[in-house]
């Protein structure tokens, strides 16, 4: 991945370029697998821990939009956030891992929905004198699920239907992986989708 990067940077015909660009995109694509497998892995054996320690949300949300932001952009949708004015600017946990769970979200409610928006919410949902929950949302106006599918979402390598697969790709790991570090930061997510209208995940 790191000598394609580099050579991409370099004085080469267009045809070649064209070759390492493509190298590049499928070394991404088999790294996240990858990355995807370790997670899971290290979740099952009861090895993945996370940080507890302050951290920007805005940065946080700064990426993820960044990360999706191309493909919304292809694909000619209104990508929009919505963070209410009580929700504090650095809260306490895992940046990284809060990161990963909405870069998956939101770019699985990129990649299926044809037309219409995909937005993200973040609200206030308890607060006493030691701590404060969050309610992260991802609403999207896509191809949405049938009752029977939704069932099946965080199961690991699975997809809600073959054609998803062969249509829209991807390995059925990241719903599976962000479910178990959503409770292991001691939340859970809530599905609710109509077909053919959109899906809310939170």
């Amino acid at each position: 991945v790191g000598l394609t990067h580099l050579a991409l940077d370099s004085d080469l015909p267009p045809a070649q370029l064209d070759h390492l660009a493509r190298i590049q995109s499928a070394a991404d694509t088999l790294l996240a697998v990858i990355n995807d497998v370790l997670d899971l892995s290290k979740i099952d054996a009861g090895r993945l821990t996370l940080e507890q320690a302050p951290f920007s949300l805005d940065e946080v949300i700064d990426r993820v939009i960044t990360l999706v932001a191309p493909a919304a952009h292809t694909q000619q949708l209104a990508l929009l956030l919505d963070v209410a004015p009580d929700v504090p600017g650095r809260p306490i946990g895992d940046a990284l891992r809060l990161g990963q769970v909405l870069t998956n979200l939101l770019g699985n409610a990129v990649k299926f929905t044809e037309q219409g928006s995909v937005r993200l919410n973040v609200a206030v949902t308890a607060r006493d004198d030691t701590s404060t929950t969050l309610r992260f949302e991802v609403v999207d106006t896509g191809i949405g699920l049938q009752p029977g599918e939704v069932e099946r979402l965080f199961e690991a390598f699975s997809q809600a239907h073959d054609s998803v697969t062969r249509r829209y790709g991807g390995t059925g790991l990241g719903l599976a992986i962000s479910n178990q570090l959503v409770a292991l930061m001691g939340g859970h997510i809530e599905v609710r989708s109509t077909p053919g209208e959109g899906s809310r995940f939170a």
